[in-house]
C-alpha cells in the first residue's frame, strides 16, 4: 500500500514522533508531506523515510481561531490543497497526522478520489479549540474520512461527543521501540556529572513549556519537598508561549530555588536524560489525549506521577505501574514525591512494573500490526 502521509508541523512533538513510527515500514511506498520546513524534516529522513516541505509558510490559523479567520485562510491554501491533490493521485490514501492536514486532506480526497485516514492526537473540545475549528475538524472527518484512528479512549470519547461518527473511529495507542530507551550506565553518571545532579534527587519534566502542561505546579511542589529534591525542566517555548517561560523563571526567583531547578531547553537526548532521573513527573492541568512522555519514563523504568485526568488514566493504574495526582494540586504533587524519596522500595517495584507492562502494551510491531490492519479492512 502506498501511502502519502501529510503534517502541519516542521517541528517534532508527539503527533510527529508517532508518525515516523508509522510511516517507516513503509520506505519508499510513502512520502511524509510537510506544511513548514523544520528539524522534524531531519528526523524523518534520518529514519530513510521520504519527505517533501509542500509550503515555506506556517499556516497562520490557531486553535482558537474563527470562522472569518478560517476562510481567508483557507483561500491561502489553494496551491497547497492543488499540490497535495497531484501527489495523492500517485498513492493509495492520504494519511492526515494532524488537524490543519486534515483540512488539506479532506479537500485533497475529494478531488483526488482518493481514501483518507485521519489520525487524531488531539482531545476535540473547547478547552483547546475554538467552536469553529471543532465544528470544522468533525465535520470533515464525518464527511471525509473512511477511518479515524484516536491515541487514546478519551480522544475517541471527545471527538463523539463533540459530534463525531462512531462508526467511523477505533483506538490505537502509539507505539514505541522499548530497545531505544535502554540507556548505559557510564553515559548516565557522565550525564548527572555534566548537569551536577549527583547526590541529588531529582525530577524530571519533558514537555515543550506551555501554561497547561503545567511547570508551574512542579516548581510549586518542588518548595514543598525536602532541599535534596531537584527538577529539571526538558523543553521550550514553541508557540508564542515566550511569556510562560518568563514567568517561571520568575516563579523559580521568588520561590528561591534557582540552584534546584534546570531549564535545559530542547534536548535530543530524551532516554539518557530520563535514566538520569530518580522520577518522572507530568502535570498537565487540562486532559491530555495519550501522554508519550509517561510511556517512555516507563519503558526507561522510572516511576511516573502523573495527571489524573484524559489519555494518562489509560496508561498509570495508581500503585501499581505509577501514581496518579489531581491535576492542579502542587501539595499532592509534592506528597506523592516524597513518597518516591522516602519509600525506595515500593517504588522502584512500581518502576519494575512500569516497564514491564509499557513493554507489553505500547510495542510499535504491535502497533504498527493494528494500524495496518485497520488499513487493509477499511480502505
Amino acid at each position: 500500500m502506498k501511502i502519502l502521509f501529510l503534517d502541519q508541523s516542521g517541528k517534532p512533538g508527539g503527533a510527529e514522533l508517532c508518525l515516523i513510527d508509522i510511516a517507516k515500514p513503509y520506505g519508499h511506498d510513502a512520502l511524509v508531506g510537510l506544511f513548514a520546513d523544520g528539524s522534524f524534516k531531519e528526523l524523518l529522513l534520518q529514519n530513510n523515510i521520504p519527505v517533501e516541505v509542500l509550503r515555506t509558510e506556517a499556516i497562520a490559523v490557531r486553535k482558537e481561531s474563527g470562522l472569518i479567520h478560517g476562510l481567508n485562510t483557507l483561500r491561502q491554501l489553494l496551491p497547497l490543497i492543488n499540490k497535495v491533490v497531484k501527489k495523492a493521485r500517485k498513492y493509495d490514501l492520504i494519511y492526515a497526522n494532524t488537524q490543519k492536514a486534515l483540512v488539506v486532506g479532506a479537500i485533497a480526497s475529494f478531488f483526488s478520489r482518493r481514501p483518507l485516514v485521519y489520525h487524531l492526537h488531539d482531545i476535540l473540545s473547547t478547552e483547546h479549540f475554538s467552536q469553529t475549528n471543532l465544528r470544522v475538524a468533525v465535520n470533515l472527518a464525518n464527511r471525509f474520512a473512511s477511518l479515524v484512528i484516536a491515541n487514546s479512549q478519551a480522544s475517541k470519547t471527545a471527538f463523539i461527543e463533540a459530534g463525531g461518527r462512531q462508526d467511523i473511529i477505533e483506538v490505537v495507542y502509539n507505539g514505541f521501540e522499548p530497545k531505544n530507551y535502554q540507556a548505559n550506565e557510564s553515559n548516565i553518571k557522565r550525564l548527572q556529572q555534566n548537569l551536577e545532579l549527583e547526590g541529588k534527587f531529582v525530577v524530571g519534566h519533558f514537555s515543550r513549556l506551555a501554561p497547561w502542561k503545567g511547570q508551574h505546579i512542579l516548581i510549586d511542589a518542588l518548595a514543598q519537598c525536602p532541599p535534596q529534591v531537584t527538577a529539571i525542566l526538558v523543553g521550550d517555548a514553541l508557540f508564542g508561549e515566550q511569556n510562560y517561560v518568563e514567568q517561571l523563571h520568575q516563579q523559580v526567583a521568588k520561590l528561591e530555588l534557582e540552584n534546584r531547578v534546570k531549564f535545559l531547553g530542547f534536548r535530543s537526548d530524551i532516554p539518557q536524560l530520563m535514566a538520569a532521573c530518580d522520577l518522572v513527573a507530568h502535570t498537565s492541568t487540562s486532559p491530555e489525549p495519550f501522554g508519550r512522555v509517561i510511556v517512555e519514563a516507563m519503558l526507561c523504568e522510572k516511576p511516573v506521577i502523573a495527571a489524573k485526568a484524559g489519555g494518562a488514566m489509560e496508561l498509570v493504574e495508581h500503585g501499581l505501574n505509577g501514581f496518579l495526582v489531581a491535576p492542579g494540586e502542587p501539595q499532592e504533587l509534592a506528597q506523592a514525591i516524597v513518597t518516591c524519596l522516602q519509600e525506595t522500595e515500593i517504588t522502584a517495584t512500581i518502576a519494575k512494573n512500569a516497564i514491564i507492562n509499557a513493554s507489553q502494551r505500547f510495542d510499535v510491531a504491535t502497533i504498527n500490526h493494528q494500524i495496518a490492519q485497520l488499513l487493509s479492512e477499511r480502505i
